[in-house]
């Protein structure tokens, strides 16, 4: 089966059966992360273990060159979760007869486009009822910004901001992998991803351990980011959103999230970005876009923005697949 149906097939079981209820295998991989950064992540354990034996009133974070070759413990956690996975889905493709199943269901563990829909539908429809207290719970579930205090644009704002971004992370990155390289590629972007949702913050436990998952999801979404960026501005407001991606996507902390939303926010010709909380501190966040605030509107069409997008994509997949026939 081609590389185009396979892609197809993938997204098409996502549709009609969503993420698995049971036995995510992303589930199970999680546990085995949590499992390796407690074993390589000493340094940071250690140093909080010594410092509440001695009664500090709060825990004291390892220097900055406590334990040698600290980011080596996380490059060596990181290859231990992913390569040896990914090169069993490789051997396994290789089985006549089952090269097939293995690479659409890799596809489709590594998708999350009905899961998008799954959670920002009951924030639009909370808001369309007017139940903030609702729409502020269901976004929480979406976004790591403090919620209980958003207005209804604020919610909104966080909202599309979030399919906008996931809908390159979760859906787009894994489409491009599994074109380039197939079934261990989109499985090797999943769980590499899946650190870095883990592991890749700057506090004291993961600023050094974490560093090697962050730079590994950076480099693995470069690419896929700018096509995104691309695909959402050929949907849309096409002129605007180039414009909001050369001009702001560069004042965004993230060198992937920043061309994304940026052309995103362009392209819906909606207001994003801003100032927002994070863990009780705020932070002053760029603007990007241009034009109306965040609305439900606004939000129901980033969701329907990175379905087209996923049509578009297969098109041009199944297009490409012909000419090469």
């Amino acid at each position: 089966m081609s590389l185009a149906l396979l892609s197809v097939a993938g997204v098409a079981l996502d549709a009609l059966l969503g993420e698995p209820r049971r036995w995510h295998p992303l589930v199970g991989f999680g546990r085995l992360a949590d499992a390796l950064e407690r074993r390589f992540n000493r340094p940071f354990y250690d140093s909080t273990l010594a410092s509440v034996n001695r009664g500090d009133a709060q825990p004291l974070p390892p220097k900055p060159n406590a334990g040698s070759g600290w980011r080596s413990h996380g490059v060596s956690a990181w290859v231990l979760a992913v390569l040896p996975l990914t090169l069993l889905v490789h051997l396994l493709g290789q089985v006549p007869g089952l090269g097939t199943l293995v690479a659409v269901l890799a596809l489709y563990a590594a998708l999350g486009l009905r899961s998008l829909g799954e959670h920002a539908g009951p924030i639009a429809q909370a808001l369309r009822r007017d139940d903030l207290p609702l729409a502020r719970q269901r976004v929480g579930y979406l976004v790591s910004r403090e919620t209980a205090e958003l207005d209804e644009a604020g919610v909104a704002r966080a909202a599309t901001e979030s399919v906008l971004e996931n809908g390159s992370d979760a859906v787009f990155a894994a489409l491009f992998w599994f074109a380039v390289l197939g079934a261990p590629g989109v499985v090797l972007y999943r769980l590499s991803n899946t650190l870095d949702a883990m592991w890749g913050y700057r506090t004291p436990r993961f600023e050094r351990f974490g560093w090697a998952a962050a730079r590994i999801d950076d480099l693995l979404n470069y690419v896929p980011a700018r096509l995104v960026a691309l695909t959402y501005a050929v949907l849309g407001n096409t002129c605007l959103a180039l414009r909001c991606w050369r001009r702001q996507a560069p004042t965004w902390d993230s060198p992937n999230a920043g061309p994304v939303m940026a052309a995103g926010a362009g392209a819906l010709g909606v207001v994003l970005g801003g100032p927002a909380v994070y863990h009780g501190e705020l932070h002053p966040r760029p603007v990007l876009g241009a034009g109306a605030p965040a609305s439900v509107q606004s939000l129901e069409r980033a969701l329907a923005l990175v379905r087209r997008g996923v049509l578009l994509w297969l098109l041009i997949l199944l297009l490409g697949g012909c000419l090469h026939g």
